[in-house]
């Protein structure tokens, strides 16, 4: 059977291995679920301690860029609606299975270092309200406990997802609301809204700190790897990408504006729970326990659906055999892909002892620029092939190029440190493609 065969029947037919469980509107809410998570709820102090009060200004470059490498995604899942995401694009484009395996391989490594720097704010000051526990003991019993909702079903996470993104807004409203309260009170400062740090250079610091901002934003990637469970993927798919990135911008940019007036950005950036932080200084009354709920709602929210990605994505490459062909097994009746997901939350534990949240989250970054640069380069590529051409969404060849010079100017503000953290995860991974073609070649 050709590839464009295999793609017709891929939107026309149910798959063996997975349901195809997820309407447009569930969709949409497993996005910006995904991208309200812990980016607001954990990393706002750290993006004040970069800029100041201008948080609202990293915010909005942010979503811009992300929008660039959303079209990109939104044409090439739509063309190829394929469990694997980034790898599927990486394989047809380059016809180099080394390339396949380390854009798949980055885009797992990112999912899962994300979910271990969740865990780790999830285990934070949130937690801290209702019960002290050691950080690394917390994160681990926390994915413990995604695991098991994950390995239950798709639908059952969705469904999930679908109360906890509520959950999640609420609270982001509900710091917006408090703020407000606060400054027809004659409290609050609105002139930190504009104001940098003292001696921060203004274009720096903000586009250092859209880099944290950035992380904010991620997650709109990991529905290229649950998308052989949506229904009708061609139709609903940009419509639910573009809503729920410009709804997250939104509520970033009046969330980070409120957090800077209620508080000075030193005591943000202090904070591992600065939406706590920012409430108790409203004087509102908002009981800590209640809004520490929701943020480990919301932290819970992100951590679910990272795992989910990770675990499809290392499932979609079990079957095109860039991993060991054990990841493509899944339950009988539940129909989940339990060794990737047993396999990712393993992993996702042990690295929750190996660095704070902001130095994974810019980690995941890296990693993800990666991912983001192969794939703008690869709807370019794939202009040639015309599979599925006129029954998908088509970017301007203008974003996918911009998408990619993005990606590259992000890419040299990360730190030394960083890049050391990311070329041992990509080292681990070249080693792991060379064990895996030797083991083939030995079989043959």
């Amino acid at each position: 059977m050709s590839i464009g065969e295999k793609d017709a029947r891929a939107t026309a037919e149910p798959q063996a291995g997975v349901k195809r469980d997820i309407t447009g509107r569930m969709l949409y809410l497993f996005i910006l679920g995904d991208v309200l998570g812990a980016g607001i709820y954990a990393l706002v102090g750290q993006i004040a301690g970069e800029v100041g009060g201008v948080t609202w200004a990293p915010m909005l470059v942010a979503l811009a860029l992300a929008l660039l490498t959303a079209a990109s995604y939104a044409e090439l899942v739509t063309k190829y609606p394929h469990a694997g995401g980034s790898a599927v694009f990486a394989e047809r484009a380059y016809k180099k299975p080394v390339v396949s395996f380390l854009v798949g391989y980055c885009m797992l490594a990112a999912g899962v270092v994300s979910a271990s720097g969740l865990a780790l704010a999830f285990a934070g000051d949130y937690l801290a309200t209702f019960i002290d526990v050691p950080p690394v003991l917390g994160a681990v019993v926390f994915l413990a406990a995604i695991a098991a909702l994950n390995a239950r079903g798709i639908k059952e996470s969705v469904r999930a997802n679908l109360v906890m993104t509520m959950i999640e807004t609420t609270g982001l409203v509900l710091v917006v609301v408090a703020v407000s309260v606060m400054l027809s009170g004659g409290d609050g400062d609105l002139g930190r809204a504009v104001r940098f740090d003292s001696g921060a250079a203004p274009v720096t610091a903000i586009f250092g700190a859209a880099l944290l901002a950035y992380y904010s934003f991620v997650g709109f990637e990991t529905s290229a790897n649950v998308i052989e469970e949506v229904k009708e993927p061609r139709r609903v798919y940009p419509k639910a990408l573009f809503g729920a990135l410009l709804t997250a911008g939104v509520l970033y940019v009046l969330v980070g504006t409120a957090a800077s007036v209620a508080l000075p950005s030193d005591e943000l950036a202090d904070s591992t729970g600065p939406l706590l932080s920012v409430i108790e200084a409203t004087g509102t009354g908002i009981p800590s326990w209640l809004f520490s709920a929701i943020a480990l709602v919301a932290v819970a929210n992100g951590a679910l659906l990272t795992m989910i990605m990770s675990s499809r994505l290392a499932y979609g490459m079990g079957k095109q055999g860039l991993m060991p062909s054990a990841f493509s097994r899944v339950l009988p009746e539940r129909r989940t892909p339990w060794v990737a997901i047993v396999v990712t939350t393993v992993i996702a534990m042990v690295l929750t002892a190996t660095g704070s949240i902001a130095t994974l989250a810019e980690t995941v970054v890296l990693l993800l620029l990666l991912v983001f640069l192969s794939t703008n380069i690869a709807v370019l590529v794939l202009r040639r092939d015309k599979t599925g051409e006129g029954d998908h969404f088509r970017a301007w060849t203008v974003l996918p190029v911009l998408g990619a010079l993005s990606c590259i100017v992000l890419l040299t503000q990360q730190s030394g440190e960083v890049w050391l953290r990311g070329g041992i995860i990509v080292a681990v991974g070249v080693v792991l493609y060379v064990v895996m073609t030797l083991v083939r070649r030995r079989r043959a």
